[in-house]
């Protein structure tokens, strides 16, 4: 199992250094892909199927993410990107009204949350690699997230005593988080310094940089626990096995999906 987890990571890892080096339609191609295994998870879960058949409420998830895509890689104006989202919303609505009572509302919020969640929010690494500079501050959010997650379980194995979460992540400590979020800052802070700052702005920026990363390692712990609730919610180990190892891309992509918004959030307002 650790050879199998061991050799996924570094496909993983492979492709996502590919890809954001790359950055436009690559990027872009391979996070729709990702989107779209995500939702399929999601919705799985989340609306309790136990039938592979597709519902009304999913085709149009999938089409909706497809056409978000496409407006996010043409559009040049930021609203026609908001105005997408609500455009799928109002689709899973006229679905839910039109076949009434096929569908539950629980079944259209279920649809609405996972588009949100997963294809959404992950669009904002595109957007962090199309942003001024976006070579370099797109690797923040490999940073805030994986970064997050190898330093807690470093610290957390040395000196981890106090759970935090003992109901919802027996095995995260106190220490193993506050080790994340400060050991994020530190790779942060030297990634800053020796090539943003080298390379990019001609400023000093490590700092702030340094914030950014710690910011998303905080995010990146509360999307890991989220998706963790969800699943224990609905009593299930992992959301898929696509990942050999790993499980499926919720349980890979879970912390990154809630750093990107932030690194992003954060690129936009102080760089």
């Amino acid at each position: 199992m650790f050879w199998t987890r061991l050799a996924s990571g570094i496909v993983l890892m492979s492709i996502a250094l590919l890809t954001m080096g790359l950055g436009g339609v690559p990027l872009l191609t391979v996070l729709l892909i990702i989107s779209m295994i995500a939702y399929y998870e999601l919705t799985k879960v989340l609306m309790e199927k136990k039938d592979k058949a597709v519902s009304g409420l999913e085709i149009v998830g999938y089409l909706g993410i497809v056409i978000y895509y496409a407006v996010v890689y043409f559009a040049e104006r930021e609203t026609l990107v908001f105005m997408s989202v609500i455009g799928v919303i109002m689709a899973a609505m006229l679905v839910y009204v039109v076949t009434f009572p096929k569908y539950h509302s629980t079944q259209v919020m279920a649809s609405c949350f996972s588009f949100l969640y997963a294809p959404v929010m992950l669009s904002f690494i595109y957007m962090t690699r199309e942003y001024p500079n976006g070579g370099y501050m797109v690797w923040l959010i490999l940073i805030s997230s994986w970064g997050c997650d190898t330093c807690a379980y470093i610290v957390g194995r040395l000196i981890g005593k106090k759970k935090i979460f003992p109901k919802l992540s027996p095995k995260k400590t106190l220490e193993g988080c506050i080790g994340g979020v400060v050991g994020t800052a530190l790779i942060g802070g030297l990634y800053g310094y020796f090539f943003v700052e080298k390379v990019v702005l001609q400023q000093q920026v490590a700092g702030l940089i340094a914030f950014i990363c710690a910011a998303g390692a905080v995010m990146s712990i509360v999307g890991d626990c989220a998706a963790s609730a969800i699943k224990r919610n609905h009593e299930i180990k992992d959301y898929g096995n696509l990942i050999p190892g790993h499980g499926g891309i919720m349980d890979r992509f879970d912390s990154m999906i809630v750093t990107a918004p932030m690194v992003y959030l954060l690129t936009f307002l102080f760089m």
